[in-house]
Order: structure tokens, then C-alpha cells, then sequence
């Protein structure tokens, strides 16, 4: 009987979680900077959230933070802990999933490793509303299995024409080879906002002609010169630079973020917490 009502209040009150991969093609866009400064934002507005560093072989979050990593998910993919077990906590309370740097054999994970990683959340015991996975740079497996397996992919984009051409290069192997057709673009590091939109309109008339994906513009993050200095401070520059332009855009993000709809079914793609999805 008990195990019956057990049962009966997960199925009326189950947990969907929002999972957001933060990606773009190129280094140097700032896509790290975007995913923890949106986490933080995120946990401002009451949200718990989880950042997954996706970068399997050179891992930053921690570094960027100034937080000290015991375990990483090197530990847990060799068997000797849980995920639950090597979680840090960031600031504003979001928790982060730390990876490892120089690490080779880490970012020669085959697909059935990286699978199997992604399973491994559904076994989690911490709670969480939104899991941000900051993916590595880059077209490789680890990147495309991570999209994959998210339910919005959020593409960081600078007005650059090799940004613009491997953002494209990586909607191109998402839609054409695994069936993504929806992506979510961050204009970064612009001077006016008509300069994002100008961005954001130079890449989707790219896509207009060569892709059958959907584009939509959730976020314009001006130029700021305070996300230099908060780097070199280790901290977020939402934390150290509250009232700064870039702070400002990426607190409007995070409110963005927050109307997203939960899909409750799964797509049919390998992804996080599926079981779950199932499940319910």
C-alpha cells in the first residue's frame, strides 16, 4: 500500500528537468562564460541548477570559478564514485559537475561511453530543475552526443566569419546526420544590439538557403571589458560586475531561459534522463 501511494504521488508530481547544451563550433566565443553566468543568474531567480563541464579533456568551469576539485567525472567513468559524489558547489548555490584537463583518454570516449555517461544521470539523487552542459569546442562526437541528448541546444555565436562558418558547420552535422532542426543563438560580444541582430541575421540567411533548421535570437550580450576583469578575479561577472552591460544581458537571458517550455515526452534522441521522461 505504501509503495502504491509512493508511486502515485511521482506519477501527479513528477520532476521534468530543463537541459540546456551551451555550444557554437568555435573556441573563444565564450560559451563558458554564457553557461555559468546564465547558471548563476538561473539560481538568482530560484531555479536549482546543475552545470555539467562537457569539455571531457580541458575542463574550465572549476578553473574559472577559483574552486577546488577533488574527484571529476574521470573517477566516475572508471567506476571508483557516483555522480552525486563529485559535485562542487559555485556560487549563488548552483552545483557544477567538474571534468578533467589533459586528460587524453577522456576525450577519446567512444559513443557507447558518452551513452552511457548520459544514462548515468538518470540515477542521480540530487535535485535540480535545469542541468547546463557547457560543451567542448569544436564538430566532435562529444559535442554532437551532448547536443543530442539536450532539449534545447543554445548556440554562442561572435560576429566573425569563422564563428559564423563553424556554428553553421555544427547545425549542419546536428540536422543533416541526427535529426536536430531547432537551435536557440546567443549573439555575443556585440557593440549595439543592432549589431546582434545583424549577426543573427547573416547567420540564419546561411541557414535559410542551406539548412532545413529553425533559428530563434533569445539573447544579445553586449561587449564588456568588466568580463575580462572578472576572469582574471575568478569570478562571474554577474557576481562582481552585477550592474555591467554583459551582466545585464545575461540576467535577461536567464529570464528567458525561465518561459522555455519542459518537454514531457522524450524525441526519440539518446538523452539526459529519459528514464524519467519515460516513466512519467
Amino acid at each position: 500500500m505504501i509503495d502504491q501511494a509512493s508511486g502515485l504521488r511521482k506519477m501527479q508530481n513528477p520532476q521534468y528537468i530543463k537541459v540546456i547544451a551551451v555550444s557554437g563550433g568555435k573556441g573563444g566565443v565564450g560559451k563558458t562564460n554564457v553557461s555559468l553566468n546564465t547558471a548563476i543568474s538561473l539560481a538568482k531567480l530560484g531555479k536549482r541548477v546543475l552545470v555539467l563541464d562537457a569539455d571531457l579533456g580541458l575542463a574550465n568551469v572549476d578553473v574559472m570559478l577559483g574552486l577546488r576539485v577533488k574527484r571529476n567525472l574521470s573517477h566516475v567513468l572508471s567506476g571508483e564514485c557516483e555522480l552525486d559524489d563529485i559535485i562542487i558547489q559555485g556560487p549563488a548555490g548552483i552545483n557544477i559537475i567538474p571534468a578533467t584537463s589533459g586528460t587524453q583518454s577522456m576525450v577519446d570516449l567512444t559513443p557507447a561511453e558518452h551513452a552511457g555517461l548520459i544514462r548515468a544521470f538518470s540515477d542521480m539523487q540530487t535535485k535540480f530543475d535545469i542541468l547546463i552542459v557547457d560543451t567542448a569546442a569544436g564538430i566532435s562526437d562529444m559535442v554532437l552526443s551532448f547536443c543530442r541528448a539536450s532539449q534545447d541546444v543554445l548556440l554562442v555565436v561572435c560576429d566573425e566569419p569563422t564563428s559564423i562558418t563553424d556554428c553553421y558547420a555544427l547545425m549542419k552535422l546536428l540536422s543533416r546526420d541526427h535529426g536536430l532542426f531547432k537551435f536557440k543563438v546567443v549573439a555575443n560580444m556585440v557593440r549595439t544590439p543592432n549589431e546582434g541582430k545583424n549577426l543573427f541575421a547573416k547567420l540564419a540567411k546561411v541557414t535559410d538557403r542551406f539548412l532545413d533548421v529553425t533559428l530563434e535570437l533569445v539573447a544579445v550580450i553586449p561587449y564588456d571589458e568588466n568580463i575580462r576583469k572578472s576572469v582574471r578575479k575568478q569570478q562571474a561577472i554577474v557576481e562582481a560586475y552585477p550592474n555591467s552591460p554583459a551582466s545585464i544581458g545575461l540576467k535577461a537571458l536567464a529570464k528567458n531561459i525561465v518561459s522555455w517550455p519542459v518537454p514531457q515526452q522524450a524525441s526519440g534522441h539518446l538523452e539526459f534522463f529519459i528514464e524519467q521522461l519515460l516513466e512519467h
